[in-house]
């Protein structure tokens, strides 16, 4: 981890720090933005160590919050590891973001093995082992939140792109099995539904949200703001583009009481 942190100016008492992922662009950066308002300190980690430098600084600035830039690409397992190693050393941490994220558009047949690979190690390796490694040092702690940024693909699978899709159910199942095992230890679990926003990843993947009808895109800042709303209602899901949360809870209801069944 870079050793310099851009010291806090505000003498307000921090909620602790909360380390967020693919923080230089998109979700990551309006995390940032609105944790720090919220009175976080901030661990802020991707790959280009300069340009994070330059929005820890400016975050720091603006906030008067501690902000701290960790450039590591979750690709990378010596990186991946330096990464856990914060969040098993570090006790201000109260807070993950698994933001970091790669999408794929590509059909499956279409598709190149190499680069399904590198978008599941990211997407759910590296997200898996980070979560391991926080929700550890947090139920130490007896308190944490786990935040894991997914789609609303991951809910119907096959709708958009085989590779994507199933690593978004996963991060789904995860975040459900998560409160299962953790809630009675303290430990706050929410699972971010993304649906069409003006993010970035999409036009890397090959499908610009300019592309798309306008009608369901979402300002990235109105997404994180919907979110964090979510979080202070103790969400497990937050599906910001379904407008009646009563849906998904029949729909929860329904699946619990089918899988009372499968026993049979």
């Amino acid at each position: 981890m870079n050793s310099t942190r851009q010291k806090s100016t505000s003498n307000s008492l921090s909620k602790g720090a909360a380390l967020v992922t693919g923080a230089l662009t998109g979700i990551g950066v309006i995390y940032a933005d609105r944790l720090a308002k919220r009175g976080y300190d901030l661990i802020l980690a991707a790959r280009n160590g300069a340009r994070l430098e330059a929005l820890s600084a400016r975050l720091a600035s603006e906030t008067g919050r501690s902000v701290t830039p960790l450039a590591a690409d979750l690709h990378d397992k010596t990186d991946l590891a330096k990464v856990e190693a914060v969040l098993w050393g570090d006790p201000s941490i109260t807070m993950i973001v698994n933001n970091a994220g790669a999408a794929s558009v590509a059909p499956l047949l279409d598709a190149d093995a190499e680069k399904i690979e590198e978008i599941i190690v990211l997407n759910v390796a590296a997200l898996t082992r980070l979560t391991y490694a926080a929700a550890t040092e947090f139920v130490a702690r007896g308190a944490g939140t786990i935040i894991n940024i997914g789609s609303i693909v991951g809910i119907p699978p096959e709708t958009f792109n085989v590779v994507y899709d199933a690593i978004k159910a996963f991060v789904v199942a995860l975040s459900h099995s998560l409160r299962q095992e953790l809630a009675d230890r303290g430990i706050r679990t929410q699972a971010v539904l993304l649906g069409a926003a003006t993010n970035d990843i999409w036009e890397k993947a090959g499908l610009p949200y300019q592309n798309l009808p306008a009608s369901i895109v979402t300002s990235i800042e109105d997404m994180v703001d919907a979110a964090l709303v979510g979080l202070d209602h103790g969400e497990l899901v937050t599906i910001l583009s379904l407008r009646d949360g009563d849906e998904w809870t029949r729909f929860e209801e329904a699946r619990r009481a089918m899988s009372k069944k499968f026993a049979n």
